[in-house]
Parts: C-alpha cells; sequence; structure tokens
C-alpha cells in the first residue's frame, strides 16, 4: 500500500508516462521507421472533350476510385476540379496548354490550377495523374515523367513498376516511360528548362517528390475496355498493389 507522501510522486509520475505514451502513439501513426508516412495524391482526368461519345473525366475517375478503395488503405486524397465552380477550363482542356493550366482568366484560376494547389496543401510525397489517351492507334499504356527534374530517376522508376503491372493485369500494351517533353503537343514550358511540358508534372507547381502520369488506354481503340466498370476496377486494383509495394521498398523501415 502506498503512503500518502507516496501518492503526491505517483500521479503526477502517471501523468507524465501518460503524455509520453500518447505522444508516442500520435508519432507512430505519422512515421515509419523515422520516416514520414508518405501521402499519396490522386488526380484522375477532369476532361469531358476527348473522344466520341466518351468521357475521359468519367473514366479516369472511376479507376481512381477503384485505386483508392483498394488495400491497403493509405494516406491518400483525390484532386478533382470536375464540377467546381468559379474555374477555367474546369471540365475541359489539356495538362499541356498554358491557356489550360497557368492563365488566370476573368481573375479565376483552372481547373489544373486548382487541383494543384489542392494537392500542395496536403504535402504529398506521390503524385499519380490518371489519363487516357487518344489518336495513337494503339490499345496501350503510357507513363510520363518531368524532364530535367532532381528526381527523374526515382520517378522513371515508378512509373515503370505501375505500368508494367497495369499490362501485366489487363494485357494493355506497355509503350514504357516517356519524358513531358517529347509530346510535342503543348506549349506549356518548365521556367527552369525552357522545354515543353506538363503543368501537373513541373517541379515549380507541384511540390511532391515523386511525380508521374499515367496514360491508360486509348479512347477510340480501347473504347470498350475503358467503358467497362469491370476493367476500370481491375486497373484500379493494378494501380494500387503496384504503389503499395512501390511504396514498402521506397520508404521501408
Amino acid at each position: 500500500m502506498l503512503q500518502r507522501n507516496s501518492y503526491r510522486l505517483f500521479f503526477p509520475l502517471v501523468s507524465c508516462l501518460l503524455c509520453a505514451a500518447c505522444a508516442t502513439t500520435k508519432t507512430g501513426s505519422e512515421n515509419h521507421g523515422g520516416k514520414k508516412t508518405p501521402v499519396i495524391v490522386w488526380q484522375p482526368s477532369h476532361q469531358t472533350n476527348t473522344g466520341v461519345n466518351f468521357s475521359e473525366a468519367a473514366t479516369c475517375h472511376a479507376i481512381v476510385e477503384a485505386a483508392m478503395a483498394t488495400g491497403p488503405k493509405l494516406k491518400e486524397y483525390k484532386v478533382w476540379s470536375l464540377g467546381v465552380p468559379n474555374l477555367h477550363h474546369a471540365d475541359v482542356g489539356s495538362n499541356t496548354v498554358a491557356e489550360h493550366t497557368s492563365a488566370v482568366i476573368g481573375g479565376q484560376l483552372s481547373g489544373y490550377a486548382y487541383e494543384l494547389q489542392e494537392s500542395n496543401k496536403k504535402k504529398p510525397q506521390v503524385f499519380i495523374a490518371v489519363h487516357n489517351n487518344g489518336g495513337t492507334k494503339r490499345h496501350a499504356v503510357w507513363g510520363y515523367i518531368h524532364y530535367g527534374d532532381a528526381f527523374e530517376q526515382e520517378n522513371r522508376v515508378l512509373a515503370g513498376r505501375l505500368i508494367a503491372a497495369i499490362a501485366r493485369t489487363t494485357g494493355l500494351e506497355n509503350r514504357g516511360v516517356l519524358l513531358d517533353s517529347t509530346t510535342g503537343r503543348n506549349d506549356y514550358r518548365c521556367a527552369s528548362t525552357g522545354k515543353l511540358a506538363f503543368y501537373s508534372l513541373d517541379e515549380h507547381i507541384n511540390t511532391a517528390r515523386h511525380r508521374v502520369l499515367l496514360e491508360i488506354g486509348d479512347n477510340s481503340v480501347s473504347y470498350d475496355f475503358l467503358q467497362d466498370s469491370a476493367k476500370r476496377k481491375l486497373l484500379g486494383e493494378a494501380i494500387k498493389k503496384e504503389l503499395a509495394a512501390w511504396l514498402t521498398d521506397t520508404y521501408k523501415e
């Protein structure tokens, strides 16, 4: 049995131990092996004007929703401008055109600028944009990364693993990882390199360390495939499982 004076020493000690335990629990939820738990941001295409009787926004949103619903559960968020008021090009436009991305029109941000601002607020380590290609005549998958980036090689590995998983799971042709400066169809340029670039992969716009853009299928050649809800679910699952495996390798304790 404790003496009266012992109580005075005992309860402050318990209080300190509880505080320490709470601090440890909080830190444990934010760190693994001394590394911050990676935050993932998904950016499905918001474009509704690509292809004939085809909504890239609907297809890519379904793929991302399937990915986020697939285990393991990560610290992940989605940024999407579709339906958000007071933005220009919130449901159309190209990731490669300055007018549709970096330009402020009538005092309004673009849909892409809004999405990137929302993403940066989350302070993500990983950013994955999901799009469908067009005019390629190929039932395939492509990965894009930013040219001249400090983490270009790391991003190449991530993009390569994701598209390989998609191809392996779905039968889509693996067309490899390409630099965003190689498309030749854009007029948006990176401030550092002066080269053509994808707005959402530009390190001056997107603060995530790892940034990749997936072009999944072709809105003509892959039309039936992309409209199939089961295939969309399969795509999302393949992306998420490979992302989780890559995170384990990259952020291992």
